[in-house]
């Protein structure tokens, strides 16, 4: 563990132009450096490096952080390796806390089972590369599946025996704990009386006694790993014709494998992801390996689960855009059709491709350059609508019932898909491909989106719920989305103020008893803290609530965060945030200063933004309630007089309210 002190020493030393300048050919543009990001692949440089705010932004993929991300996200390391990296490089001592009992203990949990996976791999390609068995069956399956020396090592496959306990007895000889064995389902406990011996056992007959044996005995192996590179499971395929065994095993759910939550490949795949901007989504391990050898190393598997939400929002994170590899299983692609309203649901762009009958990822890459392979992909993936009629329309040209179900199965689709904008174009290439009239596609699909509306609101419990919707209540919901963006945007805005801005003070007035006009003189983040809670505020997006608390909690100890505290923040999700509010995709030029013209910037009229934002925050807020209270006053046979009298009230005293904040945003100016 590197000690809080070490930590701050670090991100206090490493300059972010000179980290990133390392790998990145940065020029000066003003007082921010520009360069192309290498993260993804551009031809116009969009990577902006502020060695002031000391973070990195690019405003194509929209990667961002600081000195340490970088050298995570481009070397691929953990934490505190980046951490060790950038010591190294500023000759910065890093000593090592020890810990305490309790926590080696705690931490020696989860590590031990990473500790056996990684043992088991290592054991599996020793296996494969040293042993006869392993030579003359699992290197020669690979050999003859086509995969090159360097494949094979990169992937770190491997062999494991076709003996009942031979993995296990190896691990327990090295000093690896039974139990450890068997959490990482690497090893099998059963209890009970065996009727015959198992390999070497001596048992006696009636004798109930605990046996071990490997889970994976036989077959080849295919090593899963996270994010960071770290094996974490195993995939085994046997190479035997039984037909009652099955031809892939994978390893069972443990505390550190979790199979909705990981994709086979993303280790190797993610930096050409996010060069390539696309992800290729392929079945099963052979397919990654074959695309990667041919060049195509943008790929990665679901390894023969349904894809879940979790994965996509894996793929998410390096790229919006997914194209999936189908083989020429017609069958097998229907009953995956879901997997392409997920991703759509999750707002990404799919695309899905069909090899020729007969041909997979795997056997099509060896049978063409890769060159023509690329040019195959390029050329034949087509977006979920030309796929899905080209797949299906010859089934249904005949049949009106047929096409019509059709046309009803790819607006459904398109209703997933949470961007108006995407919807209004899918809806237009409908059109055209169905020969059917686009108005028709529109109200078949706004007839979707009001029963989806209606069943969330069914499902959370709404009593007043009919079964529909009436235009009205239609344009009630877009104005309720109107407001509910609207704050969203104000409490973003009050969030970026007090990060950029929270340690700067200004000036404003307060009038006291005797009606004296004074200027006080106090910090934003103290101004704006002041009001919103003054006034009960509270921020509907939970990230900025806790950016809030946390400034809060700073003041409470007469302490005021600056913008570095939350650019290096320990927790990623603050620090991603802070990260994207600071950074500035232009930059005032420098060429106005030369001719005398004098720009206002936002730190020239800071008081003016505090106060606008926060007017403009209350104000919609007051909105918001209006439109709250509107609702109940028409359901007042509900109410009795009393209660109906107090919500004619409220409505008018918050009437009064939107009127008070409409008049000061209407006359904010600086003083």
């Amino acid at each position: 563990m590197i000690p809080k002190e070490t930590i701050d020493k670090i991100f206090e030393t490493a300059r972010v132009e000179e980290v990133v300048g390392d790998f990145v050919s940065l020029k000066r543009r003003g007082v921010n450096l520009l360069g192309n990001c290498p993260f993804h692949n551009e031809k116009t440089p969009s990577f902006t490096v502020s060695p002031a705010k000391g973070i990195y932004k690019c405003f194509g993929c929209g990667k961002g952080g600081n000195s340490v991300n970088f050298i995570m996200e481009h070397e691929s390391l953990s934490y505190p390796e980046a951490l060790k990296y950038l010591a190294k490089k500023y000759n910065i001592e890093v000593p090592e806390v020890e810990l305490s009992a309790e926590q080696i203990e705690h931490d020696n949990e989860r590590e031990s089972i990473f500790l056996v996976t990684a043992f088991a791999q290592k054991y599996f390609t020793e296996q494969l590369h040293q042993s006869p068995e392993g030579i003359a069956i699992g290197l020669s399956y690979f050999k003859e599946r086509g995969f090159r020396e360097d494949i094979i090592e990169k992937f770190q496959l491997g062999y494991s025996h076709d003996k009942w306990r031979n993995f296990t007895d190896a691990a327990l000889e090295a000093g690896y704990k039974t139990d450890y064995l068997i959490r990482s389902g690497l090893t099998i406990r059963s209890e009970k009386t065996p009727s015959v011996d198992i390999a070497d056992e001596q048992t006696i007959p009636g004798e109930k006694r605990e046996r071990l044996f490997d889970r994976f005995s036989g077959r080849v192996m295919f090593p899963v790993h996270n994010i960071s590179g770290r094996v974490i499971a195993f995939g085994g395929r046997i190479l035997g014709s039984d037909k009652k065994v099955a031809k892939y095993i994978n390893s069972p759910e443990t505390e550190i494998y979790h199979k909705s939550n990981v994709l086979y490949g993303l280790y190797f795949a993610k930096k050409a992801i996010l060069a390539k901007d696309v992800c290729y989504l392929v079945e099963g391990y052979t397919d990654v390996i074959s695309l990667f050898q041919a060049g195509i190393e943008n790929a990665v598997a679901s390894s023969g689960t349904s894809l879940t939400v979790e994965q996509i929002r894996l793929i998410h994170r390096y790229t919006k855009n997914i194209t999936i590899l189908y083989d020429g299983d017609t069958a097998g692609i229907k009953a995956s059709f879901r997997g392409i309203d997920l991703i759509l649901e999750e707002g990404m762009n799919v695309k899905v491709l069909l090899f020729p009958d007969g041909e997979d990822p795997d056997s099509y890459s060896k049978k063409v350059s890769s060159a023509e392979l690329e040019d195959f992909i390029s050329k034949n993936s087509l977006d979920f609508i030309r796929f899905k009629t080209g797949l299906l329309y010859e089934e249904t040209r005949h049949d009106p019932i047929k096409k019509a179900g059709l046309i009803h199965n790819i607006v459904e689709t398109i209703s997933l898909i949470p961007d108006a904008i995407s919807r209004s174009v899918y809806v237009k290439e409908c059109s055209r491909i169905m020969d059917m009239g686009e108005q028709i596609l529109l109200t078949e699909l706004n007839k979707l989106r009001r029963k989806k509306l209606g069943a969330a609101a069914e499902k959370a419990g709404d009593e007043n719920y009919s079964g529909n919707f009436s235009e009205a209540a239609i344009a009630e919901e877009e104005q309720d989305i109107i407001v509910e963006d609207a704050i969203e945007f104000q409490e973003q805005d009050i969030i970026r103020l007090l990060i950029n801005f929270g340690n700067r003070e200004i000036n404003f007035e307060v009038v006291d008893e005797e009606q004296n006009t004074q200027t006080v003189t106090t910090t934003v983040a103290e101004r704006i803290h002041f009001e919103i809670t003054n006034d009960q505020l509270t921020f509907e997006n939970k990230n900025y609530e806790l950016i809030f608390a946390e400034v809060a909690q700073h003041l409470a100890d007469e302490k005021v965060p600056d913008v570095n505290y939350f650019t290096q923040h320990h927790d990623p999700l603050i620090q991603q945030l802070a990260i994207d509010m600071v950074s500035n995709k232009y930059e005032l030029s420098q060429h106005w200063e030369r001719h005398h013209i004098n720009v206002q910037t936002e730190e020239m009229v800071l008081k003016q933004s505090v106060y606008s934002a926060l007017f403009s925050l209350k104000n919609t807020k007051v909105m918001k309630l209006i439109s709250e209270n509107q609702q109940q006053l028409k359901e007042f046979k509900d109410l009795n007089e009393e209660s109906l009298q107090a919500l004619i009230e409220q409505q008018q005293a918050l009437l009064e309210a939107k009127k008070h904040f409409s008049l000061q945003l209407g006359r904010i100016i600086l003083k």
